[in-house]
C-alpha cells in the first residue's frame, strides 16, 4: 500500500489545498463547508486534537498490526470511507473510484442514499462488501424497494441515519445555488471555465445524479436545490417505531449513525441496533452541538462492552484516528479526507489517502508502543 503514497500530498492539509485549486468553488464549498457559521465544523477537529497519548518507550515492543475485526470481517485497517453525498459533483467518478480503492485495500465503504453511484454499481465494485446508508424515505414503498435492492446486491450492513431530522441551513450552498446540475449562474460558469480538468471530466462522466434513487423520480424533475429534493422524498426523522420496523425488515447488521446521547444510544440498542456510529454529520447540521469526541468518551464508558462503537466527524489524519480509538471507538470513518484525496489526485486519490492514513497510524502505534489499535485506550493521557 505504501507504493500508492504521493509524498507531495502527505497530509490531509496538502490534499485539501490541492483539491481547492482543482475544483470549482461551489463544489469545493459543498464538501468543505458546514452549517451556519461553521463553529461545530472547526470544533470537531480542534477538540479531537486536544486528546493526548502516553508513550511507553521501555517495553519489549515487537511491532504493530492494524488489522481490525468488525461484524465478522477482518479489515486491514481500523478506518473506512464514510458516506458522502454528491461525490461526483466534487470530482467526476469519485464515488466509484473510492469504492474500488476500499475494496483493493480491504476497508469498508459506505454508500449514501444520495451518492452518485448506484447500489448495484458499488456492490459490484466491492464484491458485495460495501455498506448502505439509508436516509429514511417518506413512503414505506420506497423504503422497501431500497432495502430489497441492498439485500439483492449482497450488502450485509445497513447504516440508518438519525442526525438529519431536518436539512441544515448552509449559507454557502444557498449562495452557490447548489442543485443538480449546478445552477448556471454567471459566477458558477466562470468557476467551471477556470477549472478545465474538472469540467472535461464532468463532460466525460455525464452530469452527476442521485444514481440510487434516480429510477423512482419522474423524468425531468425540476428540483432546484438538493434540500428541496430531499424534503419532497424523504421525511428525515428516525423514530423508535421506524427503527423497529427496519430491524424487522433488514436481515443483516444494523448500525444507527448520528448517536451522541446516552438516551438515544439506549433506544437504538433496545430496538435491535448492532452498532452505533457516533457522528454529528461532520458539523454540517447543528452548529451549536458538541464536538463528537465528547459524546464518544461518555458513550464508550457506558456501552463499549455492550455494542460496537464507531466514530466519524473531524478525523483528518492517522493521529486523529488513534486519538478517537484511545477514547473508545472500535472503528472510524472519514469522509472529507477521502474526498480531498479524490479531488486532489483523481482516481489515485483513494489509494493514496489509504496509504497515507495507514502510514500515519502505524507511526503513532510504534511511537507509543501499542501493538493493536484496540489497545490504544491504555495509552490515553487525557
Amino acid at each position: 500500500m505504501s507504493d500508492a503514497l504521493d509524498n507531495s500530498c502527505a497530509s490531509s492539509e496538502y490534499l485539501r489545498e490541492r483539491a481547492r485549486r482543482r475544483v470549482p468553488r461551489f463544489a469545493f464549498e459543498y464538501l468543505d463547508g458546514g452549517c451556519f457559521s461553521e463553529v461545530n465544523l472547526a470544533r470537531n477537529t480542534e477538540e479531537l486534537r486536544q486528546v493526548e497519548l502516553r508513550p511507553r518507550y521501555l517495553l519489549d515492543y515487537r511491532g504493530s498490526s492494524l488489522q481490525t475485526e468488525l461484524f465478522g470481517h477482518t479489515y486491514d485497517a481500523p478506518f473506512g470511507v464514510a458516506p458522502v453525498g454528491l461525490q461526483g459533483l466534487i470530482w467526476p467518478g469519485a464515488c466509484e473510484a473510492l469504492a474500488r480503492a476500499a475494496q483493493a485495500h480491504n476497508v469498508p465503504f459506505i454508500l449514501s442514499t444520495v451518492g452518485t453511484a448506484s447500489i448495484e454499481t458499488v456492490a459490484r465494485l466491492t464484491e458485495g462488501r460495501a455498506w448502505f446508508q439509508l436516509y429514511h424515505p417518506a413512503e414505506d414503498g420506497l423504503r422497501d424497494k431500497l432495502l430489497e435492492r441492498a439485500r439483492a446486491a449482497g450488502l450485509s450492513v445497513l447504516v440508518v441515519l438519525a442526525d438529519t431530522p431536518t436539512f441544515a441551513y448552509r449559507p454557502k450552498e444557498m449562495r452557490n445555488g447548489l442543485c443538480l446540475p449546478p445552477r448556471m449562474s454567471a459566477r458558477n460558469v466562470c468557476q467551471m471555465l477556470a477549472h478545465p480538468t474538472w469540467s472535461l471530466g464532468q463532460l466525460r462522466a455525464g452530469a452527476p445524479r442521485f444514481a440510487t434513487i434516480d429510477p423512482y423520480l419522474t423524468k425531468g424533475h425540476g428540483l432546484r436545490h438538493m434540500s428541496e429534493f430531499m424534503d419532497r422524498h424523504f421525511s428525515g426523522r428516525l423514530s423508535p417505531q421506524r427503527l423497529a420496523t427496519l430491524r424487522d425488515l433488514w436481515p443483516g447488521k444494523l448500525v444507527v449513525k448520528g448517536i451522541v446521547t446516552e438516551e438515544d444510544a439506549e433506544l437504538a440498542l433496545d430496538h435491535g441496533a448492532d452498532g452505533l456510529l457516533v457522528s454529528n454529520h461532520g458539523g454540517r447540521n447543528l452548529d451549536a452541538g458538541e464536538s463528537t469526541i465528547r459524546p464518544l468518551a461518555r458513550l464508550a464508558e457506558k456501552y463499549a462492552q455492550r455494542t460496537t462503537l464507531m466514530f466519524d466527524s473531524g478525523l483528518r489524519s492517522g493521529s486523529d484516528i488513534a486519538c478517537a480509538m484511545a477514547h473508545g471507538a472500535h472503528f472510524t470513518f472519514l469522509g472529507r479526507t477521502f474526498m480531498y484525496g479524490a479531488a486532489a489526485l483523481g482516481n489515485k486519490g483513494g489509494a493514496h489517502t489509504m496509504a497515507m492514513l495507514t502510514k500515519q497510524l502505524t507511526q503513532v502505534l510504534e511511537q507509543v508502543g501499542c501493538a493493536r489499535p484496540s489497545d490504544l485506550p491504555a495509552h490515553l493521557a487525557r
